[in-house]
């Protein structure tokens, strides 16, 4: 395998993932190689079936093998939602900022911090062949919007034994302990080996 294709535009994950997979001389394909690329409809049930089925679209669409992610943040005051509709939880709103300040009353209010995130991802090889990896990140909810990196609830969200916001980590950081790393890690050790 010398090419591989990540079904992604989202230039920050391509940035986190890029420094990841440094180690395999794959040349990366992303969405912003390729004209007129519509997406998929993620209507799987789980975070691992999303995945699927954006992996298996971007390799029928290329022939190059596919990895692509499914992530979003459980939040114990929400009853672990939004989950999978992290993205679209977070659209419904003015701005992130609101979506934020509406998540830490609900949090204040019931008392309940902690929080995960969650990576999934596929990786189709060839049709009928998919592997998937998991991370997951534990933590709670901060009581305040904090940092300018990362994206996504990044400036809520305080992984376990740390003190700062995933939003007030470098990249470097948050690249040694995130959902997506531990899942992409797997990824690489699987490519590589």
């Amino acid at each position: 395998m010398k090419n591989i294709f990540f079904f992604t535009g989202n230039k920050n994950k391509y940035s986190e993932i890029k420094g990841l997979l440094k180690t395999t001389n794959l040349k990366i394909y992303t969405l912003n190689n390729f004209k007129n690329f519509r997406e998929p409809i993620e209507g799987g049930k789980s975070f691992a079936e999303n995945a699927k089925i954006k992996s298996d679209f971007g390799f029928i669409k290329t022939n190059i093998p596919c990895f692509a992610d499914d992530s979003g943040i459980c939040i114990k005051a929400l009853n672990y939602k939004p989950g999978i509709f992290s993205k679209r939880y977070l659209s419904k709103f003015k701005s992130n900022k609101d979506c934020f300040n509406k998540i830490i009353y609900q949090v204040e209010k019931s008392g309940e911090q902690s929080a995960f995130f969650k990576t999934s991802i596929s990786l189709t090889i060839r049709l009928g062949i998919t592997v998937c990896f998991e991370g997951v990140v534990r933590g709670k909810i901060s009581n305040k919007v904090c940092g300018k990196n990362g994206f996504g609830y990044d400036p809520i969200f305080i992984p376990n034994g740390y003190s700062k916001t995933f939003a007030e980590m470098d990249i470097k950081t948050k690249n040694l302990i995130s959902h997506r790393s531990i899942a992409m890690k797997k990824l690489v050790n699987f490519l590589t080996n």
